[in-house]
């Protein structure tokens, strides 16, 4: 999938009379992907739900030489609340996305080594699906069929219901 994404420029303005305005930009805010593994569900101790996804996003483009390249950048997202539990029930990995969020800086002290490490993802503040419930659903089902599910007797059709659908 190539990524026909924007990059979404905001700009916030804070003016106090005591001290010079501050100016704060926001770049890069949505992603259109594929996630490179199924969202791993979790809850915080005071009960709050937080998936953690993976995704690549591609950009295609031509090279000095006229050929056409591929470049793949790979993004890890975190959703919570209910965002989350949405994508843990029905993303899996190699489903298409749509995410609007914001980029947040994470630094540690490695133990091991003593290094200082460092991480950027991306918090999800909106999250689309996209493609056909076959791309990437759970359990390899693609999208609603005609039978019941495979175990469910108590499928039978409507009273009075036609076989001969016209449409």
């Amino acid at each position: 999938m190539t990524c026909t994404g924007c990059t979404a420029l905001r700009l916030h303005f804070d003016y106090s009379w005591d001290r010079a305005p501050n100016i704060s930009f926001t770049i890069g805010r949505f992603l259109i992907g594929n996630l490179t593994r199924d969202p791993q569900l979790r809850y915080t101790p005071s009960g709050a739900a937080v998936a953690d996804l993976g995704m690549a996003v591609n950009r295609k483009f031509k090279g000095q030489d006229g050929s056409w390249k591929d470049e793949v950048c790979y993004v890890n997202l975190t959703a919570w609340g209910r965002t989350a539990e949405n994508a843990a029930e029905y993303l899996s990995k190699g489903r298409s996305v749509f995410v609007e969020g914001r980029l947040k800086f994470d630094q540690w002290d490695d133990k091991q080594s003593g290094q200082k490490r460092s991480k950027l993802s991306v918090v999800v503040e909106s999250l689309q699906f996209l493609g056909s419930r076959g791309d990437g659903v759970k359990g390899g089902q693609g999208g609603r069929s005609g039978a019941p599910p495979s175990g469910d007797s108590s499928f039978e059709p409507a009273p009075g219901a036609d076989n001969d659908i016209p449409f």
